[in-house]
């Protein structure tokens, strides 16, 4: 059973789906998961898909929508900072902790993309985690930037990111990119994969996703280093996913940051491309291991495998 919902974070309200499995008997207590999407998406945007899985086999689930995204509150639109963002979680976290068919003591946490990065972060930090399902994360903003960008387009974004930043002290105002745009004109995710994506998932199913971040956005980009701490999320186990054939958040970035972080941890390489996971063949492969890592971890049910080349 789903229910639209709000939750107060930062003296704004988050916007969300809370999904309480129909066998939920009176009195009882279940695990639950928080979620939340990537790079300025929606909960819209597929996410239902997981949190059905998530729900068929047990789980309270929370979907919700950060602030200045999607339904939730907040103002300007487009504003996407991570700690920002980490406060909405952690919040997220708390709330669906105080509700009665939840149990406080087992909490997972699942994220894909930049909420991939997201859930790198807070496992590390926030010990009320018991589970984290990191999925195609972004693992380090700059080296992920100068991937996606040749070295002279990178210093000119560098450049102007700087000149917003003498903007916004001297004037006030902020400035947007679009998230994005045809091959050759500027944007946040400059990939025909992402452009492609985004435009047909915004038309088709998530109407109020919008095109556009803060320049500011883009500066925290580039100093977002989630996986920076990835050897402290032990030993609150950790699951990553990765797309073999990912280019917007490089596969061998994640594969050399999953190498770092300690036991007990396990790595799924899905066949595919960033967007993959979200639509057959892919989402099974992602969602159902996903699924298992949690089971596991948060239900005691133990798999034969989990971690496996897909």
């Amino acid at each position: 059973m789903r229910q639209d919902v709000t939750f107060p974070s930062q003296g704004l309200d988050c916007a969300g789906w809370l999904y309480v499995p129909d066998d939920l008997e009176d009195g009882e207590k279940r695990p639950a998961i928080v979620m939340a999407h990537g790079f300025s998406a929606v909960k819209e945007m597929y996410l239902s898909s997981f949190a059905e899985k998530f729900e068929e086999v047990g789980f309270v689930v929370l979907v919700f929508d950060y602030r200045y995204f999607g339904d939730s509150e907040g103002e300007p639109r487009g504003r996407l900072i991570p700690a920002e963002q980490h406060e909405d979680y952690k919040n997220a976290i708390t709330w669906v902790s105080r509700r009665a068919e939840v149990d406080p003591d087992r909490l997972g946490v699942w994220g894909s993309s930049y909420s991939g990065a997201h859930v790198l972060h807070l496992g590390a930090f926030d010990r009320r985690i018991k589970a984290v399902v990191s999925q195609v994360p972004l693992v380090e903003g700059w080296a992920n930037a100068q991937r996606l960008m040749r070295p002279d387009v990178f210093a000119e974004f560098v450049e102007t990111v700087a000149q917003d930043r003498v903007r916004r002290y001297a004037e006030g105002t902020d400035a947007s990119v679009p998230v994005v745009a045809p091959e050759g004109e500027p944007s946040a995710l400059p990939t025909p994969e992402s452009y492609e994506w985004f435009t047909r998932t915004g038309e088709d199913i998530a109407p109020n996703w919008r095109n556009e971040v803060s320049l500011e956005s883009m500066e925290a980009f580039l100093e977002y280093n989630p996986a920076a701490n990835i050897h402290r999320i032990s030993p609150t186990p950790l699951l990553m996913i990765v797309a073999n054939t990912d280019t917007l958040t490089p596969t061998d970035l994640a594969i050399a940051a999953y190498e770092r972080g300690l036991e007990p941890k396990s790595l799924v390489v899905m066949d595919g491309k960033h967007f993959d996971a979200y639509a057959e063949p892919g989402f099974s492969r992602a969602a159902l291991p996903a699924a298992s890592w949690f089971e596991w971890h948060l239900m005691g049910h133990q798999p034969a495998r989990v971690g496996r080349t897909i």
